[in-house]
């Protein structure tokens, strides 16, 4: 689909050029051609116009919050055109994006400046979003991904797979991009798993989570200190000697439960 669109750096635009690439991304979502399908910043349709080959027009939602490429993509893509909504997924609400309660797919092409901000809010409708894929700086894309023991693993990576088994599929060259970006960038592909509940406090998981790989160079004695009574320690937990990056989603879900544990007791104390 040719571009007459001038990418907007302020917008972190980065148009992809390569036909091949944009068809293997919407192919991430083959195994879910009956549910609809919402596409963060389609610019001028290079992968749309894949998905809309797999996927009914009345199933398909596009957000973008560039004008000049709504006016294109209202002209240029194929009729029936999908539903096309223009504003900021980051701050649309949900339900106004995706109405209902079926399950659903997000993908895109998404912009580097803001797409850790953008699985976050995957996160906060994780029941309603069955499967995420698409394209992002390859750095982040392989955080996501990362698994226990790696350096790359960070705060999303543990949020993200409590809830999601998330792949890396394959790295993408900066030179198939206009303007071509000064890194590679990363597809990967997040498919809801079986959880329900965690088994823990979730909203005091995050706050584990988050705390620890703040301070990700200490152990987890440490940086788990200040979410604990002055008295109360892991000292003689086998979990304290580990580092964040080293512990498993589940061995995130014990040390919630710790944590917890150490705060109720101290306040059955006083």
């Amino acid at each position: 689909m040719s571009n007459s669109v001038k990418p907007k750096k302020a917008l972190g635009q980065h148009f992809l050029t390569d036909m091949g690439i944009a068809a293997r991304i919407a192919a991430t979502l083959d195994a879910y051609k009956e549910l609809p399908v919402l596409e963060i910043g389609p610019g001028t349709g290079v992968l749309t116009q894949f998905l809309m080959e797999s996927h009914p027009a009345d199933k398909l939602t596009l957000v973008e919050i560039d004008t000049e490429s709504v006016e294109w993509l209202k002209l240029h893509l194929p009729q029936p055109n999908p539903r096309i909504i223009e504003g900021d997924f980051l701050t649309l609400p949900f339900d106004e994006m995706l109405p209902g309660v079926s399950p659903a797919c997000i993908i895109g092409n998404y912009p580097y400046n803001i797409s850790s901000q953008i699985f976050f809010k995957v996160l906060d409708h994780k029941d309603r979003v069955a499967c995420c894929s698409g394209m992002l700086q390859r750095e982040v894309a392989e955080r996501l991904a990362a698994k226990p023991g790696t350096k790359a693993r960070g705060i999303l990576s543990v949020l993200l797979q409590a809830w999601y088994d998330v792949e890396y599929l394959f790295t993408v060259s900066e030179h198939v991009f206009n303007p071509p970006p000064k890194v590679k960038s990363g597809v990967i592909r997040m498919t809801r798993n079986s959880v329900t509940d965690l088994g823990c406090d979730e909203a005091l998981f995050k706050t584990v989570v988050k705390t620890t790989f703040g301070q990700r160079r200490k152990t987890i004695r440490n940086s788990v200190r200040a979410l604990l009574p002055p008295q109360c320690s892991l000292a003689d937990d086998a979990l304290g000697s580990l580092r964040p990056e080293q512990l498993s989603v589940e061995q995130f879900v014990e040390l919630t439960l710790r944590v917890a544990e150490m705060r109720g007791a101290n306040k059955s104390a006083t």
